[in-house]
């Protein structure tokens, strides 16, 4: 789905309130790590091997390790979707807050993929859902402005905070309007997010809302949604 950016937004897509998650690789280090079975184990995870997974665990990796990124082995599945190897570390104890040096964490990484089976993977880690990434969103917000219908649509159930304000000014309803192009997933998500409670009365750092937003850029059927 292509997005529109805002010409008055000039940094829109370098400060967008969401994580640009790159894709996640096992980046080697074996300059600064001494068990193999730790290298195993990110490698492993990383490509969703769950055998693999299963074998280096069994021989004493540490399920904390952690690659040149500052990623566990959870991040890394989480953000290839490797959800059966999500399902085994979970079960193992893996923590879901574990924050890598991009501030990311195996839960807030679910927000960007939109991933629901992911989600359903972690939740029984229970991860901390105030957790915020580096533009001070929580998972619900990039989730909104990539248009992860199903996810939004599972995740304000959670009881996540759907009027949270990132680092921007911005909540999820407003990335929605903002970053959104207006099409059909832009529209159910903005009707899954109110019908949860999401404010349609709260501005951004110049106090404009998502209802003026959605009329600034012709967006008629978000208009009409938000005006309920």
């Amino acid at each position: 789905m292509r997005r529109r950016a805002l010409l008055t937004l000039p940094l829109l897509v370098a400060a967008a309130g969401c994580a640009r998650t790159a894709p996640a690789t096992t980046a080697s280090r074996e300059d600064t790590m001494t068990d193999p079975a730790d290298q195993r184990l990110l490698t492993a995870a990383g490509g969703g091997d769950g055998d693999g997974v299963r074998a280096a665990l069994a021989a004493g990796a540490d399920l904390e390790t952690r690659d040149a990124n500052g990623r566990t082995p959870l991040l890394l599945a989480a953000a290839n979707d490797h959800v059966e190897v999500a399902k085994t570390l979970v079960a193992a104890g893996a923590d879901p807050d574990a924050l890598d040096d991009r501030h990311d964490t195996p839960w807030l990484v679910t927000g960007v993929t939109g991933s629901v089976a992911m989600l359903e993977a972690l939740l029984p880690a229970k991860p901390d859902l105030t957790i915020v990434n580096r533009y001070g969103g929580i998972s619900v917000i990039p989730a909104s402005e990539r248009g992860h219908v199903d996810y939004v649509r599972r995740v304000v159930k959670t009881g996540i905070d759907v009027n949270h304000v990132n680092n921007l000014g911005w909540t999820a309803l407003l990335e929605c309007v903002v970053l959104g192009d207006g099409s059909a997933p832009y529209q159910e998500i903005a009707r899954i997010l109110t019908a949860a409670g999401a404010r349609v009365d709260i501005g951004d750092r110049d106090g404009v809302d998502a209802l003026e937003h959605a009329r600034r850029r012709g967006f008629g059927e978000l208009v009409a949604i938000l005006s309920r």
